[in-house]
């Protein structure tokens, strides 16, 4: 987004990136590893202090503070560190205990963190992000802003007959009266299984039987287990590798988004979902907070403690009974908060502020 926009707006946008040296060189699969540190750690950074040795009037860009190790090269220069989210720092701190890191983990998070310390300029992509990053470094940096993510791909509501009936299609299962959506990875934060549990319980205590629609990677053996244990498998579907155009249409069609993040650095299903004129259930705390605004329905986080994953789940069971259960008119209503809330998310705003930063560090 940054490279392409900032092209079109007349700059000459150079991305620089590691490339596959030593990695390919026909050695043992055991050391394929230790090949890609190589051309990462050593390789790159010589090849980045040749190329600015002739480089003028040139602002660096990070566009992940994960690159923290490089920031060093460049920290001398005007530069600008754009933070996503602190989940995996944190996590290695042991701070989160749903993710533990093993020890190697922690060491390349504290690379990272030694990295980025280094910098002084940083945009966040939400008051989250820019709170955690504040913790890390113990001060506030000479320039500390946020800047919310545009939606990177044009998400409009689809009218929702013919949004189910593509989901149909797609799917082969009649999903033309609703269904429950879900769309994200297995990474441990989107909390795939959270979902599962919530609808188990929804099944369970309420006479509706909407199916259950889960968008994203292939399942992980956990979630796997978790979708063969329910009582409602035959009712629960996954779909991988789609095209953007269903990922539209699947917002548009369903009842809802359930989406139960234990954290996130944005959480861009958010505002796709309500850009894509789509009611969202999602959880009451910071980004979610942040991005949902008052247009969205909120539960409890998940709690670690696996004895409160019951209570939690009828809970947010009842939540979920609420919204679906919603009169028309009150349903329509949230969702047009909801495509008025996802106006703030616009690629082109994004843009716009990100321009004014980095012209301030020139």
């Amino acid at each position: 987004m940054l490279s392409e926009g900032l092209q079109k707006r007349g700059y000459e946008v150079e991305v620089y990136s590691p490339n596959a040296y030593f990695f390919n060189l026909p050695v043992p699969a055991f050391l394929k590893k230790w090949m890609g540190y190589i051309d990462q750690f050593i390789i790159f950074p010589a090849i980045v202090k040749k190329r600015i040795k002739n480089q003028y009037d040139t602002l660096y860009v990070f566009a992940d503070h994960a690159l923290g190790m490089w920031v060093p090269i460049v920290k001398h220069l005007p530069h600008a560190i754009i933070c996503h989210d602190f989940l995996a720092q944190l996590s290695a701190k042991g701070l989160i205990s749903q993710n533990p890191t093993g020890w190697s983990g922690r060491i390349y998070q504290q690379l990272i963190r030694n990295g980025y310390a280094k910098g002084v300029n940083f945009i966040s992509v939400s008051k989250k992000t820019q709170q955690d990053l504040h913790g890390f470094l113990g001060y506030v940096p000479a320039l500390s802003q946020v800047v919310y993510n545009g939606l990177n791909k044009p998400f409009v509501p689809v009218n929702i007959e013919a949004a189910r009936q593509c989901i149909n299609e797609k799917t082969g299962v009649n999903m033309l009266d609703g269904y429950i959506l879900h769309v994200g990875g297995n990474q441990w934060y989107k909390n795939r299984i959270g979902v599962v549990k919530i609808y188990n319980e929804w099944r369970a205590r309420y006479d509706k039987d909407l199916p259950l629609l889960l968008i994203g990677s292939p399942p992980s053996p956990n979630l796997q287990q978790e979708i063969e244990m329910s009582p409602y498998k035959s009712q629960i579907y996954l779909l991988t590798n789609i095209g953007d155009e269903y990922i539209n249409a699947a917002y548009s069609g369903a009842t809802v988004l359930l989406f139960p993040s234990l954290g996130e650095g944005f959480g861009w299903p958010i505002a796709e979902a309500m850009a894509s004129g789509c009611v969202v259930i999602t959880t009451n705390a910071a980004p979610m907070t942040e991005v949902g605004g008052d247009a969205a329905v909120y539960i409890p986080v998940q709690p670690a403690n696996e004895n409160e994953t019951n209570e939690w789940a009828m809970g947010a069971a009842e939540i979920l009974n609420g919204v679906i259960s919603l009169p028309d008119n009150d349903h329509l209503k949230l969702i047009a908060k909801g495509l008025d809330n996802s106006k703030r998310f616009d690629t082109g705003t994004a843009l716009d502020k990100i321009e004014k930063i980095l012209l301030e560090l020139k």
